[in-house]
């Protein structure tokens, strides 16, 4: 597997071949695989959570009772209840505008059916229905982790692209998440390492810098 040291010299190219820019740039990863079949199925919708965070990502609480007033205090970026939920139901043109706010929803296990109902067909294809929590569950640990968690997704492709971070972000800091994700990602591929065919790093507006391959060859 490529190591983090190859990956903090991908980093710096990425970031030295980009011109400067008036905003932050992100830093992506990109994956491509090989020797799968799609056709079989395989797809991956992985949750990952990184050891660095420069922002932390928007989750969205859906709940009623103790756990609303709990996700409140935990100072979810939004908290919204059943009542909500019809309002969002019988508009699909706001209901999308509310969805792409947030990277991550979480969900009291009682309203998920109601979720399901209201949400389901624009949450689905999104990637992002809500992660069931339990009654009895920690809404705070929840948020902490799906605050520095992202999420890597294929639809019937061998590739998957995610943030690993941005610019102003320690070169070593980025290295380490994005070899967590691989790491990750690995582990969910039918051989391992046997189908992680590319990997490449890139800024917003840059281009992709250093295959896999190439980088092996650098460190041989």
């Amino acid at each position: 597997m490529i190591t983090e040291s190859q990956l903090v010299d991908m980093i710096k190219e990425a970031k030295a071949a980009t011109k400067q820019k008036k905003f932050k740039q992100s830093i992506e990863l990109i994956m491509s695989f090989k020797d799968i079949d799609v056709k079989k199925g395989f797809a991956l919708n992985e949750v990952i959570q990184l050891p660095k965070t420069d922002s932390p990502a928007r989750v969205c609480v859906i709940a009623t009772g103790d756990m609303s007033e709990k996700a409140k205090q935990a100072k979810a970026d939004s908290v919204i209840g059943t009542d909500e939920l019809d309002k969002f139901g019988a508009n699909k043109r706001e209901s999308r505008k509310f969805i792409n706010k947030y990277d991550f929803f979480l969900a009291d296990t009682k309203v998920m059916p109601v979720v399901g109902k209201t949400l389901g067909q624009l949450l689905g294809p999104r990637g992002k229905m809500p992660t069931p929590v339990p009654f009895d569950a920690s809404i705070d640990a929840f948020l902490q982790r799906f605050r520095s968690s992202i999420k890597v997704r294929t639809r019937a492709s061998l590739s998957a692209s995610c943030k690993i971070g941005d610019e102003s972000m320690e070169d070593a800091d980025l290295a380490i998440n994005a070899h967590t994700i691989i790491s990750a990602i690995e582990k969910k591929l039918p051989n391992g390492e046997k189908n992680m065919k590319r990997v490449i790093i890139k800024t917003t507006m840059g281009k992709p810098v250093k295959e896999i391959q190439e980088v092996k060859k650098k460190h041989a």
